[in-house]
């Protein structure tokens, strides 16, 4: 019997606010354990909670860019449950009014994967598990603002749950709403997922799998969990619906706990926040601040002439294409920038570990750079040279620093003539060997004038050079 997977994917995206979401404590990752807590967010009697405009205003964003309906009216609900990392004992969330829904995302396939549901939320604490039998509690990510966002079921396979997320967080990246980084659980994601006979209606049983800690894991769960569920009914056993934890080092999932429904959890409305009437206005001007997307940046990249590659990489995310956008204006030619923000600027940046914001070379520099070369003062090696000497040396000018390295290509047609010339004359054999056909020989005594002039010769007028005297003028 054959049979087919039915998923759905819930991702939890941490926004890229300042303050929490309902306090005034920091925002950050990488502090030291719970020293960015207060009252409100260790869930101390006799707080209030107090709403973060900024963690809203986000939401909204996050919507737009994934064309999803806003709700006019919203309010927040009290989730119940008891982890030692959740210190009031509930979470402040969104159940029945969430303040978003619809939109979706295409696939490459053509798959359109529906959004059931957006809504905001704080984050819980983190259980640290690493000392044996006892377990650490860190609070500084509790009451973190959380975007959750709910697929329908519209997902069939491990790759296109790949495909989704991949371009969930390009686009929430795009926007503006958070780093989407996974190793600082910026971004986590859950997924559910159940078989059932082909042609039959209807889905199967259910399990939720949790603990997965980037997209690749997220495709190996899924791999792992519809074979096992396939096995099971196969057998004449059946799927029981529970929460799996994900175990990457043994490549399998295992039970977790029985899985909660919406009763379990003791929904009711928040009672310290009142509910939300979203203003149209401010729909209206955050749509008009939402920034270019990644599809439409690629479409006009494409159109500047640049290829496959420099597109996925000058759109890997926005600080990437607004530096080659940058360097594009300071020196006049969209391929050359892409060329050199691709290559020498990408490769200084990867070394140096840090963001474009933060290199030790600016568009206008690289741009006189470009200009060396562009002119034929530079050869593209020696302007190499001369990019990483301005990388060492940013007070000095890449003029100067070509005179400097005593790199300056030499286009003076006689000198480069007369090279030719003695090297034609050295080497009858070679020569020879050209004229009778063998067009290789004209390489090695290209070679043979550049290492005579110090690899400073204009290779172009070389070429031209050795092509007419050889043929006898």
């Amino acid at each position: 019997m054959e049979f087919r997977p039915t998923i759905g994917l819930e991702t939890h995206v941490q926004l890229a606010t300042a303050t929490k979401l309902f306090c005034g404590c920091a925002n950050r990752f990488g502090d030291a354990p719970n020293t960015l807590v207060c009252p409100v967010c260790t869930g101390q009697p006799g707080v209030l909670p107090v709403l973060n405009r900024q963690a809203l205003e986000l939401g909204i964003r996050a919507a737009l860019a994934l064309d999803a309906e806003l709700a006019p009216f919203t309010k927040f609900d009290r989730k119940h449950y008891f982890y030692p990392d959740l210190p009031k004992g509930f979470q402040i969330s969104q159940f029945d009014l969430p303040f978003a829904h619809g939109g979706g995302i295409r696939l490459d396939d053509g798959t359109f994967v529906r959004l059931r549901r957006i809504h905001l939320e704080e984050d819980a604490g983190k259980g640290i598990h690493d000392r044996g039998d006892s377990t650490l509690v860190d609070l500084n990510r509790a009451g973190v603002p959380l975007l959750e966002i709910v697929t329908e079921p519209d997902v069939h396979s491990s790759e296109q749950a790949y495909d989704y997320l991949t371009k969930l967080k390009e686009r929430l990246r795009f926007a503006g709403i958070s780093e989407c980084d996974m190793e600082k659980g910026s971004l986590r994601c859950d997924v559910n997922v159940s078989i059932h006979p082909v042609g039959q209606d209807g889905f199967g049983t259910r399990c939720e799998i949790k603990n997965l800690n980037s997209f690749a894991m997220v495709r190996r769960a899924l791999e792992y969990e519809i074979a096992r569920q396939t096995q099971l009914l196969e057998s004449g056993g059946r799927v029981v619906q529970e929460t799996r934890t994900w175990r990457d080092a043994e490549g399998r999932t295992e039970t977790m706990r029985s899985k909660e429904e919406a009763q379990d959890y003791r929904y009711f409305p928040e009672p310290d926040l009142p509910p939300l009437t979203i203003d149209a206005q401010l729909i209206a001007a955050i749509r008009t601040q939402l920034p270019e997307s990644a599809d439409t940046r690629r479409a006009r990249y494409q159109a500047m002439g640049l290829n496959s590659e420099e597109l996925q990489t000058l759109t890997l995310d926005r600080a990437s294409g607004d530096w080659f956008e940058s360097l594009a204006k300071a020196c006049g030619e969209a391929k050359a920038a892409a060329v050199w923000t691709c290559g020498e600027v990408n490769r200084l940046r990867n070394e140096r570990n840090c963001s474009f914001s933060d290199l030790p070379i600016t568009p206008a520099q690289v741009a006189s750079v470009i200009a060396l070369a562009k002119s034929g003062r530079a050869s593209v090696s020696a302007a190499r040279q001369v990019f990483n000497a301005l990388v060492a040396s940013p007070s000095k000018t890449a003029d100067s620093l070509l005179n400097e390295l005593g790199l300056e290509q030499v286009s003076d047609t006689g000198a480069i003539e007369a090279a030719v010339a003695e090297v034609l004359a050295a080497n009858e054999k070679a020569v020879a060997e050209y004229r009778a056909g063998k067009e290789k020989a004209a390489g090695s005594l290209m070679g043979q004038v550049m290492k005579k002039m110090g690899g400073r010769a204009n290779p172009a007028i070389v070429q031209e050079a050795l092509k007419r005297l050889l043929a006898g003028g």
